[in-house]
């Protein structure tokens, strides 16, 4: 029987990307399904489908920011309680290195993405998000020969059109903001689900088992 498959899209700037992605990580739920993490702009998806960033939206900060505090205790993930001074902060230039990243050496892609969300949510460092704050994560993970490598190239065309083509294929997919996921069962059905309170119905589709993880004991 096939492996359950999930296709993960995250944005840095997403909070709650940033609690799904340490979910899929670190959850015994999800310990047999094949994952793929794909960077995209949130910002653009955000433009493509006319959705209103939800900072524009009266009482909406407020609301958002309890249910961040509340998923990442729920996850176990650890996040600062205060916001990241200057949020929301610009993501235009580690997303697009990302996506060159995840071209180029994808096996380090899942831990600089670890690093920058711990920056950025745990440690509330918006300037890990500026090009010399990521550079700094890159050459630790890549060496400085292959972190320039994407220094060098990640404002060039084949990034942006690398990080386009992600964000249209998530929105062609159905997404509106993230976390989104794409999933295929074992029986090859398929179906994206949006948000970190959807992941007991993401769970129920895959046939994954629940009992593994008490988090999930409040998801329906």
């Amino acid at each position: 029987m096939p492996a359950p498959q999930i296709t993960f899209y995250f944005d840095i700037g997403s909070p709650f990307a940033c609690i799904a992605f340490h979910a899929l990580r670190t959850s015994p739920v999800f310990a047999t399904c094949d994952i793929v993490y794909v960077p995209v702009s949130l910002r653009n998806l955000f433009q493509t489908c006319q959705n209103t960033p939800p900072l524009a939206v009266k009482n909406k900060f407020q609301w958002i920011n309890r249910e961040r505090i509340y998923w990442a205790r729920r996850f176990q993930v650890p996040m600062s309680e205060a916001i990241p001074e200057g949020f929301p902060a610009p993501t235009s230039d580690v997303q697009l290195a990302l996506s060159l990243l995840a071209t180029q050496f994808p096996d380090k892609l899942v831990p600089i993405v670890d690093r920058l969300y711990r920056g950025f949510w745990e440690e509330g460092n918006s300037k890990v998000l500026t090009e010399s704050g990521f550079a700094a994560v890159f050459e630790s993970e890549l060496g400085a020969e292959n972190a320039k490598q994407i220094l060098d190239q990640f404002k060039g065309s084949e990034a942006k059109a690398i990080l386009d083509g992600n964000t249209q294929q998530v929105f062609t997919s159905g997404a509106f903001g993230l976390p989104w996921f794409d999933c295929v069962n074992a029986q090859g059905e398929k179906e994206g689900f949006w948000g970190i309170d959807h992941l007991g119905r993401l769970v129920d589709f895959l046939q994954l088992d629940d009992s593994l993880d008490k988090s999930f004991r409040v998801l329906l």
